[in-house]
């Protein structure tokens, strides 16, 4: 039952993710649908990140005593009727509006979902819990937004987004019959939310986080993008291309909880390392086939940890209250986005496409000073 339940979880991640993400690969469609640059439909990912960023903890809060199925039961269906409204989008801003909305249950469902994961297995296992119901990311990475694009290149992007609402749908149906009626994370009347957040650790994890996840979306947010215009990759060989960057994500996000689990610092120092040197990778390759299949596939196998490494990294500060620090990393992982994508749509307007990659290793490098003060003053940050 508890394994059942964690891939029941994983299935909503997989609605939502496609929702929020699916956008990626079809950003280019969408800002010539709309005559606009593609630096302004990058604020179709970013506006959604921002309303999660801003409003994330207090809705979480305010719902903390409804039925928890129940209201991961609310978001799906939010979800899959905000798609529907996309696809009868006429103007750019219907299209914004219609993207926004749903933004603010998704935190709702996140921190339940990941929460859950956490309490129905070991405490020692928890890490690889949460990796498995992020895999519902990953798998959206592998088949959601690639198939968003598939049908884009062959249909049309209203057909894209219809095809979103289904995906919902599915998850909803899966969530309602499959999840326990029970299904519930306990609610810590006790915990001192002030004396968490004042935890130093916390914070500088939040700041590696921050800047570990603005890297990943400055660039990947505009992959499909960089694919045509960089790396001479057209129509539906984009969606083989995200397929396969999802493929490769599944292995890298398994063995990025397990090794969580075992070495977290060294895992996270890794994982920045690798990430700078894809980024590199991609500035300086040619456009050979074999050569962009192999990048597309390494870049997806270190990309996609980054979610799993960085909640564990911020999860982990305080064990006393786990929905509320999900929530927390919610907020700052969408604030992250909101600055990643934000960062790459600046990039692109003034460097062009093909220089996104140093804005993503800027931040990066960011990341990488972070963990080295933490290390080198964790007696004092952990007192």
């Amino acid at each position: 039952m508890k394994n059942r339940s964690l891939y029941v979880l994983a299935l909503g991640i997989f609605g939502l993710a496609t929702t929020e993400f699916g956008v990626v690969g079809i950003l280019p469609q969408l800002a010539k649908a709309f005559n606009v640059s593609i630096d302004k439909a990058g604020w179709l990912i970013s506006a959604f990140a921002l309303i999660v960023a801003c409003f994330g903890p207090f809705v979480v809060l305010l719902t903390s005593r409804i039925n928890r199925k129940k209201m991961m039961c609310i978001a799906l269906l939010v979800f899959c009727i905000a798609n529907v409204f996309s696809a009868l989008a006429t103007s750019f801003t219907w299209m914004l509006i219609a993207r926004m909305l749903p933004a603010f249950f998704h935190p709702v469902f996140w921190s339940i979902a990941l929460t859950t994961a956490a309490g129905l297995v070991d405490q020692k296992d928890a890490p690889k819990a949460v990796s498995i119901v992020f895999g519902g990311f990953t798998i959206a990475c592998v088949l959601g937004t690639p198939l968003l694009s598939f049908v884009t290149n062959t249909d049309n992007w209203q057909a894209a987004f219809y095809l979103s609402a289904i995906i919902n749908a599915l998850s909803l149906l899966g969530l309602y019959y499959s999840l326990p009626a029970s299904v519930h994370t306990e609610v810590r009347t006790t915990v001192n939310y002030a004396s968490v957040l004042r935890a130093p650790a916390l914070w500088f994890n939040i700041v590696v986080s921050f800047f570990i996840i603005s890297a990943m979306y400055c660039s990947y947010s505009y992959i499909a993008d960089y694919m045509e215009k960089v790396l001479n990759v057209h129509g539906n060989m984009i969606s083989i291309m995200l397929i396969l960057f999802g493929v490769t994500g599944v292995i890298g996000n398994i063995l990025a909880g397990k090794y969580m689990s075992k070495n977290s610092r060294a895992t996270l120092l890794i994982f920045v390392l690798a990430l700078i040197a894809v980024h590199l990778f991609l500035y300086f390759s040619d456009t050979a086939l074999y050569v962009v299949v192999g990048l597309i596939a390494l870049w997806g196998f270190i990309h996609t940890a980054g979610f799993v490494i960085s909640n564990i990294n911020v999860t982990a500060s305080s064990p006393a209250a786990p929905e509320f620090l999900n929530s927390i990393f919610t907020s700052v992982g969408n604030f992250a986005v909101t600055m990643g994508a934000t960062a790459g749509g600046f990039w692109i307007k003034y460097f062009g496409v093909h220089n996104i990659v140093w804005g993503s290793i800027f931040f990066l490098c960011l990341a990488m000073a972070a963990v080295i003060i933490r290390t080198r003053i964790r007696p004092v940050i952990n007192a």
